[in-house]
């Protein structure tokens, strides 16, 4: 903020003053996930304060206990009362009058692409007393793809594989859940990532040695089942396939084989622990593959190629792009979060443009007298 709040330099008119100035939006509504209940809740609450406006906070209906007690970190630290508001409750209810009202300047959210959609059409409602067109900042989901060619090294190709698809119950937005690979690695990659998959260990995640906890709820969990058995349907089970005995929702890694680029497997957003893994014929397939979905937010490839990662760089569409390297694990200032397409709108959290989304630009022109 101390970036934006001086006025930015302009081209001169001859006998004129001619100032640019930021200033807040007004009243925002902040929406977070539950995969991340403190760090993207802070983030959308914090950065539009900072620049100004004031925010009613509206938590997961999974997850309202971190934005309570963020609540109390505000009043300690003597935030003045009514900057942030807390409103906790179920979507459904509280989130669609928030979204609606008239008074509403802005919405930020993170989150499903059905939700994403739908505060994105109802704000573009003007209601009766409403004197703006509401601004959407809009993060949601992502069917993201790690390419392997036959120059990777693969080691380190199926470790970076494991980590994306696995790290948190595969319950990121972020995670790999496609493989595209050319034939000349497909089979040993598989092999090797099923073989570090097969060792991960899963269960009460209050113990430190077990890598994967439980998924979030019984919908969640009925979701992966019914993916489960669509992957049965669509390819080559090779490892899990099965939910794991309770208490608790524990569903294994779970990894499919041979599935097609148009299978359900390789296009919808399953947000649990199964990868599917795509042969392509050659690189240039393997790209068109990459492509072929309706979100753009992280992608990857591992090479040796110098070109290869160069035509990476420029045409494969993901807002956050890694090359050999995981595609999980944005660090807030080094990797500014945010996809294209049905992904969201792009709002690179974490970057140098993130608080313009929160300010309107104000332009002042004096003529000298």
């Amino acid at each position: 903020m101390l970036r934006h709040d001086p006025p930015p330099p302009l081209l001169p008119m001859p006998g004129e003053t001619d100032v640019l100035r930021y200033i807040p939006l007004g009243v925002g509504v902040a929406i977070p996930p539950w995969n991340f209940p403190l760090a993207i809740m802070v983030g959308l609450v914090v950065a539009p304060i900072v620049a100004g406006n004031t925010m009613i906070l509206k938590p997961s209906s999974a997850s309202p206990v971190i934005a309570a007690q963020f609540m109390e970190i505000l009043a300690d630290i003597g935030l003045p009362a009514g900057v942030v508001s807390y409103l906790p409750g179920g979507g459904g209810q509280i989130g669609d009058l928030l979204v609606d009202h008239p008074q509403t300047r802005f919405i930020v959210f993170t989150g499903s692409k059905e939700v994403g959609l739908r505060i994105f059409e109802r704000a573009a409602k003007v209601h009766p007393g409403q004197k703006w067109l509401k601004r959407t900042v809009l993060e949601m989901g992502g069917k993201d793809t790690i390419m392997v060619d036959e120059t990777a090294d693969i080691a380190a190709a199926a470790a970076g594989i494991v980590a994306s698809a696995f790290g948190f119950q595969g319950q990121k937005c972020s995670a790999c859940s496609r493989v595209v690979a050319v034939p000349q690695v497909y089979e040993p990659l598989l092999g090797m990532v099923a073989e570090q998959a097969r060792k991960l260990p899963v269960g009460d995640p209050a113990h430190p040695e077990h890598f994967m906890g439980a998924v979030i709820d019984a919908r969640s969990h009925a979701k992966i089942l019914g993916y489960l058995d669509i992957g049965a349907a669509e390819g080559r089970l090779v490892l899990g396939g099965e939910p794991l005995p309770g208490p608790g929702y524990f569903i294994p890694p779970t990894i499919y084989a041979d599935i097609a680029p148009d299978a359900r497997l390789s296009q919808e957003e399953i947000f649990g622990p199964v990868l599917a893994f795509l042969r392509a014929p050659d690189f240039d397939t393997a790209l068109v593959i990459a492509n072929n979905t309706e979100y753009g937010l992280t992608g990857g490839l591992y090479s040796a190629d110098p070109q290869r990662l160069g035509r990476a760089r420029d045409e494969l569409h993901v807002g956050n792009l890694y090359l050999n390297r995981k595609i999980t694990g944005a660090m807030v200032g080094s990797h500014p979060f945010g996809g294209f397409n049905m992904s969201g709108t792009d709002s690179k959290t974490g970057g140098p443009d993130y608080l313009l989304l929160f300010l309107q630009a104000k332009t002042i022109a004096e003529k000298q007298i």
